[in-house]
């Protein structure tokens, strides 16, 4: 799939992990399901549990570090100086970028819930794509801050042809109110938050509420 200057080759959904904190979040056991029953046509998206597995939650940085490690792992290797593998050549490295709204753009900007430090890895070594957010201004945000500012060639403002505003929170919230949300679901989900009685302010699946911490949002990392 191309889009624009690059040709996207794979994306990864990867949902954050039970000890993220969330208040009202699904187990990732069924996060993870989830995301690959809406996932299970497409032939270049996927659903990782990497991330999910682990036992403390994990910073974005190191999810794409993560990600990184295994994207150079898995290309085809060339032979080194005394039968050494290496990697093929740098320029013919895929590279892997954080798929984000405008609106996580805006949490850079909130004092102790991103590290300076991992803020300009992720621009300087990786790169965003930015999607709209409505009440969203991504522009102003690169530019209120110096780090994303000095980075913002690494910034793709993506350009939806048609403005989309329905968000996994607006969804969580009709389900809780008993209100319909086919044809914003693939049926193959729905099935499942009904089986398993998720988003229901009864859900026995639904995690306990967890003590609040500062912490960094959780985006999608792709390839391109």
């Amino acid at each position: 799939m191309r889009l624009g200057v690059y040709q996207v080759i794979k994306g990864i959904v990867s949902p954050v992990g039970d000890t993220y904190g969330k208040k009202d979040l699904a187990a990732a056991q069924h996060r993870v399901a989830m995301a690959r029953l809406a996932l299970q046509t497409s032939d270049w998206i996927r659903a990782d549990s990497w991330e999910s597995e682990q036992a403390q939650w994990v910073e974005t940085v190191k999810v794409l570090r993560h990600h990184r490690s295994e994207l150079l792992r898995a290309l085809p290797q060339t032979d080194g100086p005394g039968d050494m593998a290496l990697p093929q050549a740098a320029a013919a490295s895929p590279q892997l970028k954080l798929l984000c709204g405008a609106d996580i753009l805006k949490t850079f900007q909130t004092p102790g819930l991103w590290r300076d430090s991992h803020i300009q890895e992720i621009v300087e070594k990786f790169g965003l794509v930015c999607v709209h957010r409505a009440g969203h201004d991504a522009k102003a945000y690169i530019l209120a801050s110096p780090i994303l500012r000095r980075y913002q060639e690494h910034i793709h403002l993506a350009r939806e042809p048609v403005q989309n505003d329905i968000s996994s929170t607006y969804i969580r919230h009709a389900l809780r109110l008993g209100r319909s949300v086919k044809y914003l679901l693939p049926d193959a989900v729905l099935t499942y938050i009904q089986d398993h009685a998720l988003y229901t302010g009864d859900s026995p699946a639904r995690n306990k509420e967890k003590t609040s911490r500062v912490g960094e949002t959780a985006g999608c990392p792709s390839s391109s």
